[in-house]
């Protein structure tokens, strides 16, 4: 049986709009889920570093951070994970730091090669479901928060930005000033 070309694009080119479409929809849906963070203060949360070490957010007041959740087994947060890398080292001693919040049922020695592979060098931290829910669910990944040095959330990104993008963002929480006392 010969099926005719123009069949086979028209649903072809059917296939890639409604693609489109829905993507655009969830997009929609988790930035408007995610809006009520922007402008307001990150919520504080405590968990454990790969190190065994108790990591509360409010720690790192007065760093602008880049605080990413991600899995293991995400490509595209394996794409972002190198310029996170960069940046760590280009914006460290600005200010910046990147905190990465392993979202994924790994076992934490598996997250531990899987970072020790990636290069990794910023605080690779154990996520827990009530965290992820904290800052509006994390239903899709990479999921990244800017929170600048007063620890309010400038701006929100799901999945896979660009490095420029990104390196923006990052000029913008370090560019705010910290006007908050460090916690006694």
């Amino acid at each position: 049986m010969k099926r005719d070309p123009l069949v086979i694009v028209a649903v072809a080119v059917t296939i890639a709009l409604m693609l489109v479409v829905g993507l655009r929809s969830v997009r929609h849906q988790q930035n408007s889920a995610s809006a009520p963070l922007k402008g307001a203060l990150a919520p504080d949360f405590t968990l454990s570093s790969l190190d065994g070490s108790t990591v509360h957010l409010s720690d790192y007041r007065g760093k602008a951070v880049l605080l990413n959740f991600w899995a293991t087994w995400c490509p595209p947060c394996k794409i972002e994970m190198p310029w996170f890398v960069e940046l760590q080292k280009q914006y460290g001693s600005a200010g910046l730091q990147i905190l990465g919040v392993a979202m994924d049922d790994a076992s934490p020695e598996e997250i531990a090669r899987f970072a020790k592979e990636m290069g990794i060098n910023y605080p690779v931290l154990l996520g827990k479901e009530t965290v992820g829910d904290a800052y509006g669910g994390v239903e899709f990944l990479p999921y990244s928060l800017y929170i600048d040095r007063n620890g309010k959330v400038l701006d929100v990104a799901y999945g896979l930005k660009g490095r420029g993008e990104i390196e923006d963002d990052v000029k913008k929480i370090l560019a705010s000033s910290a006007t908050v006392q460090a916690q006694k």
